[in-house]
């Protein structure tokens, strides 16, 4: 693999105003400037209220994605690139999907007892203990029996130093971080690379409002980011087959709202049988997204050089929470773990100074149509370039807390100051719908996509985890 940046493309400015988070998401991503002018929002402005300016990077994620779509739409269409307007209530309504959705009338539980902030000897702590083997690990780190109520361990918790607990939970394979200040480093928001000279698989002609169909995209992530960008190249037309490995449940509520669209499968990549399965699903996949931590999946034969030597000119797409250097760069993390430890609990705080929280899962929603956006534009960028002689594979690289530091650092708060107020008071029940599955019936989440042309719904529910056969459709 010849790790080399992508040919930049130095392009004039686009005429008018121009949304400043969007085009910071979308030069990352190597797109052409002059298709900026043709990005505009409308909707109401009192969505996803904050310190931070979260509207705007919700907005500007969703953008870039949808911008994404309409190029590639233009590409398989042989028309223009189709204009893209983006409803703020219908980013709102998608930034809360796990919060919005209803199972037969049920509302799933968000964050179990064991997880949240919790005092200290010296500060804050955040923990995430969802699943149950985090649960139990988070336990055990601290001494306390696996029936060891949030009683206890808040007793526990408060006669401890934040950070020692931080370490301990990391040794034991748990989840725990020291509520800290704002970071001053600077993470990239994404990573673009070339990764070989090999043509792609070629794509038919296809409707505007299925950019990716035909795109096969093998799908290893879990929890929120990463099956949300699969969940949105679904949307558009990609077979989308998730696969798992069988010892490790996933929450069912979970996949109930992130699974629309695609198949599910599970696979024991330790067993030759199951291995020989994968590498058959390899051999013709367009697309691999894998989400978890830098190193994990390497002894199966999926680190980067490996999979470039097996699959040439496959777009493969590595999300992980802290980042690609540094120390903490192969640690365990989720959204909420990110808050605490890049500053955004801290900025985020009470007047009482207990620490706060986004009014979204922001990182995980705003990277997961970040890493759709990147695929999509990858697509296009390798037959494009096909015809100048610049055809190859696609590394792509993201990180929660690379999507937190732009949220930081790169995002003015200010209002935009070419686009007058909009007072439209916000309704989530515009935005949401109900669809039968095999869970029951969901009121979910309509998709914030929006160009002219885009899908308005899934064409499938999601279908029970894991319980797909492992093929391509």
């Amino acid at each position: 693999m010849t790790d080399r940046p992508l040919p930049g493309r130095p392009l004039p400015a686009p005429p008018g105003p121009v949304d400043g988070p969007t085009a910071d998401a979308w030069h990352a991503l190597g797109g052409p400037s002059a298709l900026l002018e043709r990005v505009s929002f409308h909707g109401p402005d009192a969505v996803l209220p904050s310190r931070l300016p979260v509207r705007r990077l919700a907005r500007a994620t969703v953008a870039a994605c949808s911008l994404a779509a309409a190029e590639l739409a233009a590409l398989r269409t042989g028309g223009p690139v189709p204009r893209v307007r983006i409803d703020q209530g219908a980013v709102a309504t998608a930034f809360v999907s796990e919060r919005h959705l209803r199972i037969d009338g049920r509302a799933p539980v968000s964050f179990a007892p064991h997880s949240g902030f919790w005092p200290t000897a010296d500060g804050w702590l955040r923990t995430h203990a969802n699943y149950p083997h985090h649960r139990d690990r988070l336990l055990a780190a601290l001494g306390l029996p696996g029936d060891a109520g949030p009683e206890r361990l808040a007793a526990v918790l408060r006669e401890l130093p934040a950070a020692a607990v931080q370490e301990r939970a990391y040794a034991a394979g748990a989840l725990a971080v020291a509520v800290a200040p704002v970071r001053d480093s600077l993470l990239p928001l994404a990573e673009v690379r070339t990764a070989d000279e090999a043509a792609p698989r070629p794509l038919d002609p296809a409707p505007v409002d299925r950019p990716a169909a035909g795109v096969r995209v093998l799908d290893l992530t879990r929890v929120i980011a990463g099956p949300v960008a699969t969940r949105t190249l679904a949307l558009l037309g990609a077979d989308v087959l998730r696969l798992d490995p069988p010892g490790l449940p996933e929450a069912d509520d979970a996949h109930a709202d992130t699974g629309f669209g695609k198949r599910s499968a599970r696979l024991d990549l330790a067993g030759s049988a199951d291995r020989a399965v994968f590498e058959d699903l390899l051999a013709t996949a367009d697309v691999v997204i894998s989400g978890y931590r830098p190193g994990a999946l390497d002894a199966y034969g999926l680190a980067p050089d490996a999979l470039f030597a097996r699959r040439p000119g496959l777009v493969l797409v590595e999300l992980n929470a802290w980042g690609w250097s540094g120390p903490w760069s192969g640690r365990r993390g989720f959204d909420s773990l990110v808050q605490a430890g890049c500053g955004i609990a801290a900025t985020e705080a009470g007047a009482d100074g207990r620490p706060g929280a986004l009014p979204a899962q922001a990182l995980d929603h705003g990277t997961g149509y970040l890493v759709a956006a990147g695929v999509l534009r990858s697509l296009t960028d390798q037959r494009t370039d096909q015809r100048a002689g610049r055809p190859g594979g696609r590394h792509l690289r993201y990180s929660l807390a690379g999507t937190a530091s732009w949220l930081l650092h790169g995002i003015a708060p200010t209002a935009d100051p070419h686009l007058p107020p909009n007072d439209e008071p916000y309704d989530p029940a515009r935005w949401l719908t109900g669809t039968d599955s095999p869970y029951g019936r969901l009121r979910h989440a309509l998709p914030p996509v929006g160009y002219a042309g885009a899908p308005a719904d899934w064409t499938r529910p999601p279908g029970r985890w894991g319980t797909d056969a492992p093929r391509w459709a």
